[in-house]
């Protein structure tokens, strides 16, 4: 009987995949193979037999993305906060700490989610549709959103979550093992745990596996541009188009997201977009044409954006789910705009769903949430037409 280790950090004996739960969260999630379904890897599985979930600090490794100032203090260089630290401060993301005048990763091979869920969750709808990705978060996220889905996760520190002692090789050993053709980087925010995910993203790229982002794109130029090479594909959350927005709900800043999607479609990386529009804060026509018009001029009309609902968490749990008609009108708004690829998400069975070929108007790709029910694609061209529609295909 194979082991399967749980979120609640026991081992369970299963002969199938099984629920896990989040220990924080206490909801069910649909993993798949299960939240770090070790049993199904003879390499790992030997070792997890006396691994379980711990709290606390596993691993950690220096950052080079700091500059070094006075009396030991620090000035971290990952992301656009560019904090100063003096010795033993943390920075506001809670995993990357001053020490002795270094800047230290404390979430490095601590990951507190590892499963394998469909690429459309993610959400990508242009690379390998109805496929499985290997999923990694840890803790910590250096912006505040009021709204966060994953509060409990994203926004604690490594002492706060549950997590395992897991290297990039014993990731990418799970990815093998599990036949799996793209690892995420997810749930979380990725950009806190740079190192690791750089690490893990190496070894795919040299094993042929596609390395996927799901990301604030809060993240300076330069360690961007060291993923760069690594990335197939960066799916950026554009969480508003105001600045406003962004200062008062986000705790950030617009401008370098938006340098980061230029920097990405620059290298040829594939770009999608999420927007989550939320009732009473985005502003219908304004907000969505604006931030459309800029996508098509300067990203290309090509750009799939989704549009996702809202729902009450966190503390914005005194506003309503957006309404349907809402997102309806979003929707008309960007494509009106010129963006040829507009999506709703988290709204199952909604036609916007699925993917309408530019060239023909015929539906290429139809879905249902998270499940992929049809495709009319050969080698990245509408069967219909033959129009090329942008992704990663194979």
């Amino acid at each position: 009987m194979d082991d399967i280790t749980g979120f609640n950090g026991t081992m369970k004996s299963s002969g199938k995949p099984r629920e896990c739960v989040h220990p924080d969260r206490r909801r069910w999630v649909k993993a798949g193979l299960g939240a770090l379904a070790i049993g199904a890897l003879p390499m790992l599985a030997r070792r997890a037999k006396s691994q379980t979930a711990q709290r606390g600090l596993i691993r950690t490794l220096r950052s080079p993305y700091f500059e070094a100032l006075d009396n030991r203090a620090i000035r971290c260089m990952l992301c656009p906060r560019r904090c100063s630290l003096t010795d033993g401060q943390r920075g506001p993301c809670r995993v990357r700490e001053n020490r002795g005048g270094e800047c230290i990763s404390l979430v490095y091979g601590n990951p507190c989610i590892v499963q394998d869920d469909p690429v459309e969750r993610k959400p990508f709808y242009h690379v390998l549709p109805g496929t499985r990705a290997l999923s990694v978060a840890t803790a910590g996220c250096n912006l505040s959103c009021k709204f966060c889905e994953v509060w409990d996760t994203a926004l604690v520190g490594p002492e706060d979550v549950f997590s395992y002692d897991l290297s990039p090789e014993d990731i990418m050993a799970q990815v093998r093992a599990a036949d799996l053709r793209s690892v995420a980087y997810t749930f979380g925010e990725p950009v806190v745990f740079f190192e690791y995910m750089k690490d893990i993203a190496r070894l795919a790229r040299r094993d042929g596996i596609k390395n996927l982002l799901h990301t604030n794109g809060y993240i300076e130029r330069d360690p961007l541009e060291d993923l760069i090479p690594y990335l197939d594909g960066a799916n950026i959350d554009l969480k508003s188009f105001r600045p406003d927005v962004y200062r008062d709900i986000c705790g950030g800043e617009l401008k370098p997201v938006l340098a980061s999607l230029k920097t990405l479609r620059a290298a040829g990386v594939h770009i999608e977009i999420t927007c989550l529009v939320i009732p009473s804060i985005t502003r219908g026509k304004e907000d969505i044409e604006a931030m459309s018009r800029w996508i098509k001029n300067e990203l290309g009309a090509h750009v799939p954006l989704h549009l996702a609902r809202f729902y009450p968490l966190y503390k914005l749990q005194n506003l309503p789910p957006t309404p349907v008609s809402q997102l309806d009108e979003a929707r008309d708004i960007a494509r009106s705009a010129g963006l040829e690829y507009v999506y709703v998400s988290k709204v199952p069975g909604h036609e916007g769903e699925d993917t309408i070929c530019p060239g023909c108007g015929e539906r290429i790709i139809t879905r249902m949430g998270f499940i992929l029910e049809s495709m009319a694609l050969r080698d990245g061209k509408c069967k219909h037409c033959g129009h090329a529609v942008p992704g990663v295909w194979s």
